[in-house]
C-alpha cells in the first residue's frame, strides 16, 4: 500500500481497500438507479492513485472497477476530503483526476468508448459540505458557453450531514464511518465503547483483528480527545472468538505504538495547521476575501513555505501576487 501522510489518509486506505468494506460501500451509498445495475461480485479495488505529490496534502483516493449487467464496466472514484475546510475548486480536481484514469485506462491498451467514472467525495470534517456538486457552477458565461465546456455533477457523502442510526451497512464499515464522523468529538471517550462493540459481529476473528488494529491506531493518533484508559476499558469488553485474553496485551502494545507515533505526528501537523489558520486570517483581513479564497492558494504548501509565506505577505500589493508566489513554489518542487 502506498504511503499515506496522516491517520485520516491511512485508516481510509486501509478500510476502503478491504473488498467486503467496497462491496458494502457500493451497496448501501451509491445511487440506487445505478447501484441496481452493478454486479458486487465483479467489484476489483484498483491499486493506482491518480493524486499526485501536489494534492495529496488534501485529499487521498481509490479507484473501483464494477461490471454493469450485461453493458461493460464503470469506474468509481472515490476522492477522500481529509481537511477541516473545504476547497471550492474539488470539482475541477476531481476532473484532472478522471482525465487522468481515461489517459491511463488507453494506455493500458483498451479500445472503444471510453468507461463512465462515477465520482463521488468522501468528507468528514467539523463543517458541513456548503460547495454546489456541479463542474459549471464553477465557470462564467455558461448561458452563453455553456454547451462548449465541461458539465458533470459529483456525489458528496458527508457524513456531517448524518445522524449515527442513518449510517448503515455491515460491521466493519458502520465502525469505519461512525470513528471517521466523530474523531473530532470531545466525547469521542465515551462513544467508543459502543462503536467497537460493533465490531463482535464481524464472523471473521483474523479479519475483525487486523480491522480492530487499524481502528486503534487511527483512535490514538487521529485523536487528541481520547484517553489510554478509555481505549484500554473497551478493548477489555469485546469478545472476538479465538481472541481471548490476547486482547488486552494487544491493546497495551497497538496503544502505545500509536500514541507514540500520534503524538509526533500530531505535534508536526499542529504546528502547520495552526500556522495555516494564523497566516489565513491574516490575508483574508488584508485583501477583504473570504479564508475559503485564500485556503485554496496555500495548499499543497509545505511547513516551511508557510512559515516564509508569513514573513513576505505583508509586502504584497495584491492576493494575486500571494497566488504567484504559491505556485512558484509548486512549480519548484514538481521539476
Amino acid at each position: 500500500m502506498e504511503p499515506v501522510h496522516n491517520p485520516h489518509d491511512r485508516f481510509f486506505k486501509e478500510t476502503f481497500s478491504r473488498l467486503e468494506v467496497a462491496r458494502d460501500f457500493v451497496s448501501h451509498y451509491i445511487p440506487p438507479r445505478i447501484a441496481s445495475l452493478l454486479d458486487p461480485e465483479t467489484l476489483e479495488i484498483r491499486k493506482d492513485s491518480f493524486v499526485d505529490e501536489e494534492l495529496e496534502e488534501r485529499f487521498s483516493d481509490l479507484l473501483y472497477q464494477v461490471e454493469l449487467r450485461g453493458k461493460g464496466k464503470v469506474f468509481i472514484y472515490l476522492l477522500f476530503e481529509h481537511k477541516s475546510f473545504q476547497d471550492p475548486e474539488v470539482a475541477l480536481y476531481l476532473l484532472l483526476l478522471m482525465v487522468r484514469i481515461w489517459i491511463h485506462y488507453r494506455k493500458q491498451g483498451n479500445k472503444g468508448p471510453l468507461p463512465p467514472v462515477l465520482p463521488m467525495v468522501v468528507y468528514h470534517g467539523k463543517s458541513k459540505w456548503k460547495i454546489k456538486p456541479t463542474f459549471q457552477d464553477m465557470m462564467g458565461m455558461t448561458d452563453v458557453m455553456g454547451p462548449y465546456v465541461p458539465d458533470f455533477e459529483y456525489l458528496i457523502w458527508d457524513l456531517s450531514r448524518y445522524s449515527d442510526d442513518e449510517i448503515k451497512g455491515g460491521a466493519l464499515l458502520r465502525v469505519t464511518f461512525l470513528l471517521m464522523k466523530h474523531i473530532f468529538s470531545k466525547n469521542l471517550g465515551k462513544m467508543v465503547p459502543g462503536f467497537l462493540s460493533l465490531i463482535e459481529g464481524v464472523g471473521d476473528s483474523r479479519t475483525a483483528l487486523q480491522f480492530l488494529e487499524a481502528a486503534l491506531r487511527y483512535l490514538s493518533s487521529g485523536s487528541g480527545h481520547i484517553r489510554k484508559k478509555d481505549i484500554i476499558n473497551a478493548l477489555k469488553e469485546i469478545r472476538i472468538e479465538k481472541g481471548g485474553d490476547l486482547m488486552a496485551t494487544l491493546a497495551e502494545q497497538w496503544i502505545e505504538e500509536g500514541i507514540e507515533k500520534g503524538m509526533r505526528q500530531g505535534m508536526q501537523q499542529g504546528m502547520q495547521q495552526g500556522s495555516m489558520k494564523l497566516l489565513v486570517r491574516q490575508i483574508a483581513k488584508r485583501f477583504q476575501v473570504k479564508p475559503d479564497a485564500v485556503y485554496s492558494i496555500l495548499v499543497g504548501l509545505k511547513t516551511e513555505e508557510i512559515e516564509e509565506l508569513g514573513e513576505r505577505f505583508l509586502d504584497a500589493e495584491s492576493l494575486d501576487q500571494i497566488r504567484g508566489w504559491a505556485e512558484e513554489k509548486r512549480m519548484a518542487r514538481a521539476q
